[in-house]
């Protein structure tokens, strides 16, 4: 396995690599003095090189092949047989056969034992092991051969007792991976497997809803609720009373709403689960919202801005001072967008504060604060405590009322960019709503920049894409403009396993971007209704959430069903 090493110290490899200087270098080892930890990770935690970086210089100085993302491939199911538990204590896993030649990731070169006795199964091949990152060999095991042996929720469901009401209250489940808990009670091992189905069908929410004679458990998939299981109505309690002891809740009160955390790991992803309890006359519904912290990216570039919006938005943000609004209904990716924005504006230079209910992912260098109405810390007056503590950019989470509103305006205007929601249908509907709130119509029209209005659509799964020609019906219903209207393709999704049979899988925002023009400050000024700033918007260059999704469906992105659903 370790034929050839070269000898040249890691560090001296990232030198002529040009990744760091010998002086962080020797920072570096300075500090490994008296620790556990290995340089790279030294140099990583200090910001001097990347994960990539000591991955592709580790593999320099082993001479083993390293690569950043692998990919499985095992058309005759070879590599099936390999214990599962073998793989998750060595940190390694087969991911393709090509020939007589099996290739096998691995993150620790030192650690030759396991290929030894990987060997013992695969006499007539030759291992051949490729340096990667620990998330990749966990995908592996989780996407390849955790999945092989594991129990379903309905094989769990099925061999439920009337023995197995008795509940187990380990709530310490933060260092465990739920992969790992083959052995517990069934009613633990089954509210494992929702969450563990839950995150393979990357679900965003669990519903557990108690009725009459029956207990209701669904999935919400890119954006969709969807019946996954009904277990006996007599283990409610039980499965109920196991959230909300993970949850830290109390398990005594049931007639008032609890809400709780929960914080996990399934196959190495850290998973944070918002867990809401909500009292009915047929027991306590429960509402648990997913967040997969491994998974989250913030990035304008990949959330479904066309060109020129991207490019028009981002021309907004960069202004020194005034009101971004992020228009749309629950749902609709609003946070996410606000924390793309965030995340491309968070430089060492710019003093970054949130007020946010709730703060639905940390994000490192900014400051964000939680609204609690418990103890009077409103909008309205984390804002104020904000505006001490010299800030240069302002998320608010939500725009509720006059007093927040008034107070974001003034923040513009002293110099401040604003940045925050509100729950409208389109763009222009978001001066209408400050003004309905209050908001006087010169300092709307003095502060705000630009409002973006959008919603989620579901794309179409890739592995059961088809294309169409369009019904007349269907052409006359767009009103699309002759010129598009030839030689017109649409797409759908037929459905396969790959996406629960239902031809979408993820989804992509659509946007509608209004940028306030002299013209349209004119019109705030004279409290115009937003039909008529609509027309000018458009007139000025504005498309549509309507048309950005059409876009989308001669693309082949979406559907033209999803975009006429959303918009």
């Amino acid at each position: 396995m370790l034929k050839n090493v070269k000898q040249k110290h890691l560090g001296t490899i990232l030198i002529e690599n040009n990744v760091i200087s010998p002086e962080q270098l020797q920072e570096s080892l300075a500090a490994q003095k008296g620790s556990s930890m290995r340089l790279g990770q030294i140099l990583i935690k200090k910001g001097f090189a990347t994960e990539e970086d000591i991955l592709g210089a580790l593999g320099q100085h082993y001479n083993i092949r390293s690569k950043e993302h692998i990919e499985y491939s095992d058309p005759d199911n070879l590599l099936k047989h390999v214990p599962v538990h073998f793989l998750k204590r060595n940190m390694m896993a087969p991911f393709s056969i090509e020939g007589n030649t099996i290739h096998i990731a691995i993150m620790d070169p030192l650690n030759i034992q396991p290929m030894d006795d990987l060997k013992m199964l695969f006499p007539e091949y030759d291992l051949v092991p490729v340096l990667t990152r620990e998330i990749e060999i966990h995908k592996i095991i989780q996407t390849h051969y955790a999945d092989l042996g594991a129990e379903s929720t309905a094989d769990v469901i099925e061999d439920l007792e009337d023995a197995d009401l008795e509940l187990i209250s380990s709530a310490d489940l933060e260092t465990e991976d739920l992969m790992d808990m083959a052995n517990e009670a069934p009613i633990i091992r089954l509210v494992n497997t929702f969450f563990k189905e839950a995150v393979n069908n990357r679900a965003s929410d669990i519903h557990i809803e108690p009725f009459e004679k029956d207990l209701n458990v669904r999935y919400r998939v890119d954006g969709i609720l969807y019946n996954m299981h009904t277990p006996p109505k007599k283990f409610q309690n039980a499965i109920i009373s196991r959230i909300k002891i993970m949850s830290n809740l109390n398990i005594a009160e049931n007639r008032l709403p609890q809400d709780g955390r929960i914080q996990i790991k399934i196959g190495g992803k850290d998973i944070d689960i918002r867990v809401s309890t909500y009292p009915t006359q047929f027991g306590e519904r429960i509402v648990l919202r997913l967040l997969n912290k491994s998974d989250m990216k913030y990035d304008l570039q990949s959330i479904g801005f066309e060109k020129h919006i991207l490019e028009s938005f981002e021309a907004q943000i960069q202004k020194t001072h005034g009101i971004i609004l992020v228009t749309g209904p629950t749902g609709s990716g609003k946070t996410t967008t606000l924390y793309s924005v965030l995340t491309k504006l968070n430089t060492a230079d710019v003093n970054i504060l949130t007020v946010e209910d709730p703060i639905e992912y940390q994000i490192r260098g900014i400051g964000q604060m939680q609204v609690k109405p418990s103890i009077n810390l409103t909008f309205a007056t984390g804002l104020r405590s904000i505006l001490r503590q010299d800030p240069d950019i302002i998320m608010i989470g939500e725009i509720r009322d006059i007093e927040t509103a008034e107070i974001a305006v003034q923040s513009a205007l002293t110099g401040h960019r604003v940045f925050s929601t509100l729950h409208t249908n389109d763009a222009p509907s978001g001066i209408t709503r400050l003004l309905d709130m209050g908001v006087e119509p010169f300092l709307i029209s003095s502060s705000v920049n630009a409002i973006l209005a959008q919603r989620l659509v579901r794309t179409i799964c890739p592995k059961c894409k088809y294309s169409y020609k369009p019904s007349a019906s269907l052409i006359r219903e767009l009103a699309l403009p002759p010129s598009k209207m030839k030689n017109l393709k649409l797409y759908a999704g037929k459905g396969c396993s790959h996406c629960l049979n239902t031809g979408y899988r993820g989804r992509v925002g659509i946007y509608e971007l209004l940028v306030v023009s002299q013209a349209i400050r004119k019109m705030i000024m004279g409290s115009t209704d937003s039909e008529t700033i609509k027309e000018v918007a458009i007139r000025e260059g504005m498309i549509t959430l309507r048309n950005d999704g059409l876009t989308k469906a001669a693309a082949g992105l979406t559907t033209i069903e999803e975009v006429l659903r959303v918009s």
